[in-house]
């Protein structure tokens, strides 16, 4: 059994990390910080945390003028309100003037469970992606996390990180070679490739070991980076295996699997299944029941597997 860690509380931990090494780091909270983990700075460093209330947009706003005066900001809440209610302060205050703010947002996704649909934001990536100038990173575990929050105080301009409530297997060791921009391949086959974001990277990863037992070898590859996306690996993985399946805990619609779509219709197309949220709300529930509801399974990429060999055969 894997040692499991919530990236949320990878977060946490990796912020006093950082501002223990860099003093122009102020971290940002709506209200949330015991939530977010950003409570864990503000115990540490209390003279360099603020909290704004329940004030989204007046956060953003904080966050732009710190970055604006040299700091390198993380502003956190959970990514249905520092996506959803801060939008136009996220566009026009900070990515529009290309400042050094990461938005770090938890509670994404269908997990957050019994919060329900109001809270569960299957449309952030689709929000952030579509501004200029902002990266946007979803992690896989809390080692990866912690690495791309040690990237991201490097990275030249605004940022999205996409965090989770529940606790995620580790994958990676702490030798990872995290790079904002690059996928990571984490299991090679020639039949088809499972490129994965966030939560699914793990299930992704159970499915490829059933599908071997088949004797189906399908190359697995934690697309961590939306934006900017590793086109190179995306389109190398089309052309090697002729069959791509994406699965995003988040809505099919203009996330990680539109992006995958987006690059291999441009430059060699292949079929593919792209596994998330089917353009609709979440629901209260537990995570468990709510994944399985919407059909985010080891099993259903099993089967959207076999199916996308089928397609693969025409």
């Amino acid at each position: 059994m894997l040692e499991k860690q919530a990236t949320r509380d990878a977060y946490g931990k990796a912020l006093v990390e950082l501002g223990s090494l860099h003093d122009d780091i102020v971290v940002l909270d709506a209200d949330l910080s015991k939530s977010t983990k950003t409570i864990n700075f503000a115990k540490k460093f209390p003279e360099r945390f603020f909290n704004a209330g329940i004030a989204e947009q007046n956060m953003m706003g904080m966050a732009a003028g710190l970055a604006a005066a040299g700091k390198v900001v993380f502003a956190s809440s959970f990514a249905i309100f520092a996506t959803g209610r801060a939008f136009e302060q996220v566009r026009n205050s900070i990515a529009y003037a290309n400042l050094n703010v990461r938005i770090c947002a938890t509670h994404s996704g269908i997990t957050v469970g019994e919060d329900g649909g109001s809270h569960q934001s299957v449309e952030d990536i689709t929000l952030m992606r579509s501004i200029p100038n902002l990266t946007v990173i979803v992690p896989a575990d809390g080692v990866s996390t912690r690495k791309a929050l040690f990237k991201l105080y490097e990275h030249n301009g605004p940022a999205y990180l996409r965090l989770g409530r529940p606790a995620l297997p580790l994958i990676y060791k702490d030798n990872l070679d995290f790079q904002i921009g690059q996928g990571i391949q984490l299991r090679e086959g020639q039949d088809a490739a499972i490129i994965a974001c966030g939560a699914m990277v793990a299930l992704g990863l159970q499915a490829a070991e059933i599908l071997e037992a088949e004797g189906i070898q399908v190359t697995v590859i934690d697309m961590h980076s939306i934006k900017p996306l590793d086109k190179d690996l995306i389109i190398r993985s089309a052309q090697q295996t002729g069959a791509l399946l994406t699965a995003e805990e988040h809505t099919i619609i203009g996330g990680l699997g539109s992006a995958v779509c987006e690059v291999v219709s441009e430059n060699y197309p292949v079929p593919v299944i792209r596994m998330g949220i089917n353009d609709v709300f979440g629901q209260s529930g537990t995570p468990d029941e709510l994944m399985q509801h919407y059909g985010l399974t080891v099993e259903k990429i099993v089967q959207n597997i076999h199916i996308l060999l089928k397609k693969k055969k025409k």
